[in-house]
């Protein structure tokens, strides 16, 4: 399966470094920055088209995202972002001074609004469901396409934190039959 994802596109609570998690924040108005930012991965996406399927998750920052590129996409909770629990609506700073290395290199053995371990079992549950498909895009969220990438490339989710995904970063990637268990 070819799998490639958007991170949404910036809300006000993104440009203040506050924690979203599974509140509904819709997406501040377009900048030119990021109406450039569109244009230039829509023509990545014009190179991998047709996909078989368009998800977004069940938050509207990621439908609203997916209305500007121009898709209509199904809706899929499996995509929805971490809880963040008490440090939604929190500078993230806080949650990182808190947690300190945990938060970095052992990101699953911390509760937060849910058990992150949970974030690595919805992405095997994601990567199951949708390995028939051949080419799907997907519309959603920093520490899920965050921790996506650590699990295909190590087969966990701990290196979730150790790298950054700025809002409306698009990002391809290919999994073998073998992977997707």
């Amino acid at each position: 399966m070819q799998l490639t994802l958007i991170r949404h596109l910036p809300t006000e609570w993104n440009k203040k470094s506050w924690l979203q998690g599974k509140r509904d924040i819709g997406i501040s108005p377009l900048t030119e920055e990021y109406r450039q930012g569109i244009i230039q991965n829509q023509q990545v996406l014009k190179k991998l088209a047709p996909f078989d399927l368009v998800l977004a998750s069940t938050l509207k920052r990621t439908h609203q995202t997916a209305g500007l590129y121009g898709f209509q996409p199904e809706t899929e909770g499996l995509l929805d972002e971490l809880d963040f629990g008490p440090f939604e609506g929190v500078l993230k700073q806080e949650l990182v001074e808190h947690y300190g290395d945990q938060w970095v290199m052992k990101p699953k053995t911390i509760i937060l609004g849910e058990k992150i371990e949970n974030l690595e079992k919805r992405i095997a549950m994601f990567l199951e469901k949708y390995k028939k498909y051949s080419n799907v895009l997907a519309f959603g969220h920093g520490s899920w396409i965050r921790a996506l990438l650590s699990y295909a490339e190590f087969g966990h989710i701990d290196h979730m934190n150790q790298r950054n995904l700025g809002n409306n970063a698009c990002v391809t990637l290919r999994f073998p039959n073998e992977i997707m268990k």
